[in-house]
């Protein structure tokens, strides 16, 4: 299996989604457009194609002028029924490639908070055996309209949308279920003067929220993660 890795930020990772591609034996082509890697021309050569989150928002095309044809891979991966996982920022720019309205700045969330799973995620392969409400750690600002053909999978008192699916594996996360602690913990050194320009107070009291939420959203995050490789 050859699965498409677009990163769209530095110091993003695929964490718990890393973890479960090496266990399945995946075979990984990164890519950073952001720095100026060539997209591939169609899905021909990949079997998925994961989206990772970025500090930019989904509308951003004049500073990051490969988003269009990020879209446009991305309806490829679709037509041609290959898994697509979009994360954050990626699952704002699947939204956005199948024509829902992006929304800037509307839904501010950051750290570990409570996301509940819609009567429609019971079924599903890739949330269906999760509780039905879990910790997982939120960075975002922004929101998005459900694409008209998706299925709401996930939602809170923030953003509505906060995970969906398109046809059988195309899935748009907002939450980061793939960071796990020590991501959260690495993130919280790298980006740490962006994050107390909003939340002064988050290194003082990270240890408490991640012994508190940690162990359970870890272990959500790589069920998630595992549940999407196997639709590949």
């Amino acid at each position: 299996m050859r699965v498409l890795v677009v990163q769209n930020y530095e110091n993003t990772g695929l964490g718990q989604v890393g973890a479960a591609l090496t266990e399945a034996g995946a075979e990984l082509d990164l890519r950073r457009p952001y720095q100026g890697d060539p997209l591939p021309q169609d899905a021909a050569g990949h079997d998925a194609m994961v989206v990772l989150g970025g500090g930019q928002n989904a509308l951003a095309d004049d500073d990051y002028p490969y988003f269009p044809a990020l879209l446009e891979l991305t309806r490829e991966f679709a037509g041609k029924d290959r898994s697509v996982l979009g994360i954050c920022l990626g699952s704002q720019l699947v939204a956005r490639a199948f024509g829902a309205e992006n929304h800037i700045g509307r839904a501010v969330e950051f750290g570990w908070c409570g996301v509940s799973l819609t009567s429609e995620a019971k079924a599903d392969p890739v949330l269906g055996a999760l509780p039905e409400k879990f910790p997982i750690f939120q960075w975002h600002d922004d929101t998005f309209d459900l694409p008209e053909t998706a299925v709401r999978l996930a939602r809170n008192e923030v953003a509505t949308n906060q995970a969906f699916r398109l046809g059988r594996a195309v899935y748009g996360f907002q939450f980061h279920f793939e960071a796990d602690t020590p991501m959260v913990r690495d993130w919280s050194t790298s980006f740490a003067a962006t994050i107390a320009e909003r939340n002064p107070d988050w290194a003082g009291k990270l240890d408490d929220e991640m012994a508190r939420n940690g162990p359970d959203a870890d272990a959500a995050g790589l069920a998630i993660a595992r549940a999407w490789v196997a639709t590949i």
